[in-house]
């Protein structure tokens, strides 16, 4: 009994194209052929063909098949192997899936921790604030983030912190420095608190000092920045950073 590419496919449940790759990689050796040239499969190629479709269905890639050799009739170890590694992916899915339920049920963004990401939804935030606080995410301690968050989210709104969103990068010195003032006794942005943390002794020259005020730079203007500036050196000059 011989079949054709076609009908091989067929039989196994693949493809004629996947069975051509399983020439070309090595995996299936090259049926003799009929006068006009057609490939005549036999039964062993049948069964090659159904162990390897077999194996692909288990998990296994094209090139792990090829290293079983002789072992891929019943791969024991290579199987046990297999299993422990599904059995992380299902876990690692298993958390993607319950997070991804979590940001459906809290209308929650994707960029930001689920825990924090819950909490900032109705806050308020400016776009760029929104951005800093998905880089600081990334660079500080969740428990640091965590207290520096609920220490922002205590401080009522205020119409300084508008003023801030939207100050122009042409702002005069005076309005700069009567918002710098305005912003220093409490102030519900981020713009407020920044210079608590990166005037802690050292923090500047830390990489996440270092990345933080790379944030700061590309997303708030000159006038902003200033502003930053000018609140910092009124903290240092009062002792209010050890506070």
């Amino acid at each position: 009994m011989s079949w054709s590419t076609r009908e091989l496919a067929e039989l196994t449940g693949t493809t004629v194209r996947a069975v051509r790759h399983y020439h070309d990689v090595g995996l299936l050796e090259e049926p003799r052929r009929r006068a006009n040239g057609y490939k005549l499969y036999g039964v062993a190629h049948l069964v090659r063909t159904l162990r390897i479709k077999r194996l692909a269905d288990l998990g296994f890639s094209l090139t792990q098949i090829a290293e079983l050799g002789d072992e891929d009739q019943h791969p024991r170890k290579a199987l046990c192997v297999q299993e422990i590694h599904l059995g992380r992916t299902l876990d690692r899915l298993q958390g993607v899936r319950t997070e991804i339920r979590q940001i459906l049920e809290q209308a929650a963004p994707v960029d930001l921790p689920p825990e924090l990401a819950a909490r900032i939804r109705h806050t308020g935030l400016s776009d760029a604030d929104r951005s800093l606080l998905v880089v600081m995410s990334r660079v500080l301690d969740p428990a640091v983030l965590t207290a520096f968050f609920e220490t922002l989210q205590a401080t009522p709104p205020s119409a300084a912190a508008t003023t801030f969103e939207h100050l122009p990068a042409n702002a005069d010195m005076r309005t700069r420095q009567e918002l710098a003032i305005s912003l220093l006794p409490r102030s519900r942005t981020i713009c407020a608190m920044l210079p608590r943390l990166w005037n802690t002794t050292g923090f500047r020259d830390t990489a996440a000092g270092r990345t933080i005020e790379q944030a700061v730079r590309d997303l708030f203007n000159p006038a902003q920045r200033d502003v930053l500036r000018r609140i910092g050196l009124m903290i240092r000059r009062s002792g209010d950073h050890s506070r």
